[in-house]
């Protein structure tokens, strides 16, 4: 089981827009994706009301685990990034 811990970029955390963005991604990977937050919810990453559920904030830490530990990479580098300002 590959696991990766990243750092929220996103200026205002996981809302709508982030969280849209980074479910599709997880979608478009075809793999089962945990996302674990600081506190320890767990969620089906390919949800985007689990995701948002979690209330995510601008720097928090999250954990991302799958069979896929390219996809576990890919989606690791998306959160890392700044989605707010993303195109």
């Amino acid at each position: 089981m590959a696991e990766r811990t990243a750092t929220v970029a996103a200026s205002v955390g996981i809302h709508a827009r982030p969280a849209s963005l980074f479910v599709q991604a997880v979608k478009d990977t075809g793999a089962d994706v945990t996302l674990i937050a600081a506190d320890g919810r767990t969620v089906n990453a390919a949800s985007i009301l689990s995701v948002l559920s979690l209330g995510i904030p601008f720097g928090a830490s999250v954990t991302l685990t799958s069979d896929d530990e390219a996809a576990v990479e890919t989606l690791a580098n998306l959160l890392e990034t700044d989605l707010d300002q993303a195109e």
